[in-house]
């Protein structure tokens, strides 16, 4: 007898599906970067910024999906190419405080035309109900934490 766990076939995986689906959304998204020569995760932390205002490094990490050491590097250089400044934090000198430059809300308005012509483009293709059903869909699972058993 057989007892080896049988797996979902990898047409309806679902990390495999949301990495196709990642992938899907994010080419044209770097293509139109590549113009600047901005990588998507700097992109990332310049709009989070910009729409939640200054923040603290922990925080900005996980709002723009990125891994607290792999932020503090990229913040490094970020500040040198003076798209972010950072401040300690007056409450806890431990911290630092991040704010988006000028320069950085500039990159985004460079792109502001080009990202909203992708995003009119892909809810014009994919239907605006099924988007936001998409959007609803993955919040919600991004509010269940799996437990590998």
């Amino acid at each position: 007898m057989n007892t080896k766990p049988i797996l979902r076939r990898t047409s309806r995986s679902l990390p495999i599906a949301l990495l196709k689906a990642r992938e899907t959304v994010m080419g044209p998204i770097r293509i139109m970067l590549n113009e600047t020569g901005i990588s998507e995760q700097k992109w990332r932390v310049i709009r989070v910024l910009d729409e939640a205002g200054p923040m603290e490094q922990t925080s900005l990490a996980h709002s723009a999906c990125l891994l607290l050491p792999s932020l503090t590097r990229m913040l490094r250089s970020m500040e040198e190419e003076e798209l972010i400044s950072r401040a300690t934090d007056p409450a806890d000198g431990r911290k630092s405080i991040v704010r988006v430059t000028d320069k950085g809300r500039q990159i985004l308005r460079n792109h502001a035309g080009a990202s909203e012509a992708l995003s009119s483009d892909l809810e014009a293709r994919f239907g605006k109900e099924r988007l936001e059903s998409l959007l609803d869909l993955l919040e919600a699972l991004n509010n269940t934490p799996l437990m590998p058993r």
